[in-house]
């Protein structure tokens, strides 16, 4: 464990560059979830129909998906004889970034739907008598639902950070250009260098942590 902190804090250029990386792909991944997640959110949100609380249902669903299983449905679609091999994401950062961003949507659209759901039914007619119309309307509804789509973000965020499947399956786990903490991880424990892989796991453990905590604060509190 000693051994791990002292890499961990030495500056080792190599493990802190799988840590950015793997951060920064989660960050990329959360940011193109978000637009057609919310989308999906606010249609399922707008009406209380049989065909909104199917998608409802099945997004829900979609939530708990194992990562394996995104990562084979993206890899059938990105792998050289697949209708996207031409663009080669496959083994690259691209390719986890889709299959990540896949993983995330269903997240930030169900936690989308929820939040929007639980807002009282007085405040759209509220707005609607001021004169809220069309864009007006959609901007306020936002404002009122903020904490709620904020902590969609972080955990969409959560999510896809501590993956491993999507990660290893399309991006290759290759040094210096696809490795992420996860990967990594289970690369040094399987070559039996645990110094490495506990000073990753630290890591992984305290962005999980700050995750878990943000997405408290940013919950509503009911009074």
């Amino acid at each position: 464990m000693k051994v791990a902190f002292e890499l961990l804090f030495s500056g080792d250029p190599e493990t802190w560059g799988i840590v950015g990386r793997s951060l920064r792909f989660s960050l990329f991944s959360t940011l193109f979830s978000f637009v057609p997640g919310l989308a999906l959110g606010i249609w399922m949100a707008r009406r209380d129909d049989r065909p909104r609380r199917t998608a409802a249902a099945v997004v829900g669903a979609l939530t708990a998906l194992p990562t394996v299983v995104v990562g084979l449905i993206v890899y059938t679609f990105i792998s050289r004889s697949g209708p996207l091999g031409a663009w080669g994401f496959l083994f690259a950062p691209a390719g986890i970034v889709l299959g990540q961003s896949l993983l995330a949507l269903p997240i930030v659209a169900s936690l989308a739907w929820s939040g929007l759901s639980r807002i009282d039914p007085r405040f759209h007619e509220t707005v609607t008598t001021l004169g809220g119309r069309g864009l007006a309307r959609l901007d306020a509804t936002l404002r009122e639902a903020a904490p709620v789509l904020a902590g969609a973000v972080v955990a969409a965020f959560g999510r896809v950070t501590g993956e491993v499947g999507v990660a290893m399956m399309l991006g290759g786990n290759i040094r210096f250009f696809t490795r992420t903490m996860t990967t990594a991880i289970a690369l040094d424990a399987a070559k039996g260098d645990f110094e490495r892989a506990i000073s990753l796991g630290i890591v992984l453990l305290a962005v999980a942590l700050a995750v878990n905590f943000a997405v408290h604060a940013l919950r509503p509190h009911e009074h």
